[in-house]
């Protein structure tokens, strides 16, 4: 359970804090995976590489310690992000499927690779401030 701090604000427990901050190295690591890997990109390794694996099932179940506190915004932010990341690879993926869509393809998996890295390294840095998140 969180305690209260002098604003009235649940405080989060150390707990919930460093496994927020674990999820977010989790996934760093795997952007970074991407982007040094030789057989992947950074949206592949991003989805299917068990460091994002590992960080979206701790997310899932440590989730509702969270609850209450700024940090809950965080672990909202990291589900959504994995979610969401994946929803944009399918659609990219089905536009390369077809000759037309291949420059739309292309330019929706560009944006969604920056979207990835904006969207961890901004949530950590918010996290870091002990900030919650705009969901």
């Amino acid at each position: 359970m969180a305690t209260i701090d002098h604003q009235g604000v649940a405080a989060p427990l150390p707990s919930v804090l460093t496994v927020a901050n674990v999820v977010y190295a989790l996934h760093t690591l795997a952007i970074i995976i991407g982007v040094v890997g030789t057989a992947t990109t950074v949206i592949g390794s991003f989805l299917g590489s068990v460091p994002s694996i590992a960080a979206v099932v701790m997310n899932y179940l440590k989730r509702s310690d969270a609850r209450g506190t700024c940090v809950e915004s965080h672990y909202r932010w990291q589900i959504r992000t994995f979610w969401y990341a994946l929803l944009w690879a399918v659609v990219g993926w089905l536009f390369m499927f077809t000759l037309i869509g291949v420059p739309i393809g292309l330019v929706v998996l560009i944006a969604l690779t920056v979207w990835l890295i904006y969207r961890i390294a901004r949530g950590w840095l918010r996290l870091q401030d002990q900030r919650p998140m705009y969901v």
